[in-house]
């Protein structure tokens, strides 16, 4: 990846990363579905001041639209109320680690709908090799004793990988060309929309009285809906659906530092080594092979 791709692409894993403590956070005083309806409300406001300044062009065809608003809710409704639901039930680096397997289902689900993202022996090697560092770095947390009790809240986290995946080969298949400030507010503005309705039908919309439940909300909707989109659409058309979902693999770094930062939480070889190997897992699938090197994109403008 080029420098300008690589700010990107830590930028977005710093933002995200940070998100499962915000939504622990916020969780504890709001349901689910009126969290995603809070944080998605700041969301678009953000994405529509920064259309509005970009003057951005909309497409005209419908079946583009179409596209976008099925992507609000397979990219930002569905796992963003999953995960929220989960952290109900289990850690917020227990989601974190979970979370951390949407690479793999992207290069699977890749390798079968993209031609210019086949499955390489480097790439092999570096989603595996990064995946271990998840489980290394998080493994600690993981309590196999009570995994009963929490099973359902796991589940719902790898569903919202699951859907995370299949977004992103989606995203990139019917969605080329398109300005990514485009291509964020209207998957946004669709979920937004439906978060409103199925929050108010389904659990009665509350307003917050705790102040850090508000910080959380506008972190998460201005940094984890507005700037983190546009920076993860810039990826997407740029590297690639695997490449850019491979910073699933920073969340449990930035969960670590936060930890010993705000919880004073210790730091042992095993967090190290864990570390150390999702760095490597990273490096290891953004390998370009001299003679396959991938088509070369024009970039978004972003």
């Amino acid at each position: 990846m080029r420098p300008k791709e690589w700010v990107a692409f830590v930028g977005l894993g710093l933002v995200w990363g940070s998100s499962f403590l915000w939504i622990k956070v916020a969780v504890g005083e709001v349901a689910p579905l009126t969290l995603v309806a809070w944080r998605l409300l700041f969301g678009l406001s953000g994405l529509a001041a920064v259309v509005a300044v970009r003057r951005s062009t909309f497409p005209r065809d419908r079946r583009l639209w179409f596209w976008m608003a099925l992507l609000g809710v397979t990219n930002t409704l569905l796992p963003f109320a999953l995960i929220s639901w989960g952290e109900q039930h289990i850690d917020s680096g227990v989601a974190a680690i979970l979370n951390g397997t949407v690479p793999l289902f992207t290069m699977v689900i890749a390798h079968f709908f993209l031609k210019d993202d086949r499955m390489t022996v480097p790439r092999l090697v570096g989603l595996v090799v990064g995946f271990v560092g998840v489980i290394v770095l998080m493994g600690h947390d993981l309590d196999l004793s009570q995994a009963s009790g929490s099973v359902l809240g796991q589940l719902a986290v790898l569903l919202a990988a699951m859907a995370y995946a299949g977004s992103a080969v989606l995203a990139r298949r019917t969605l080329r060309g398109i300005d990514p400030m485009v291509q964020a507010f209207v998957p946004v503005l669709s979920a937004t929309t439906l978060a409103w309705i199925s929050a108010s039908l389904l659990e009665g919309v509350t307003v917050p009285t705790l102040p850090i439940t508000w910080f959380a909300l506008a972190w998460l909707g201005l940094l984890g809906s507005c700037v983190a989109y546009l920076l993860y659409f810039f990826l997407l058309h740029n590297v690639g659906p695997t490449r850019t979902t491979l910073v699933t693999y920073i969340f449990p770094v930035v969960g670590l530092v936060l930890g010993v930062t705000f919880l004073n939480e210790p730091v042992d070889l095993g967090l190290a080594l864990g570390a150390l190997l999702i760095i490597a897992g990273i490096a290891i699938v953004n390998i370009r092979p001299r003679r396959a090197a991938e088509p070369v994109e024009v970039p978004a403008k972003v």
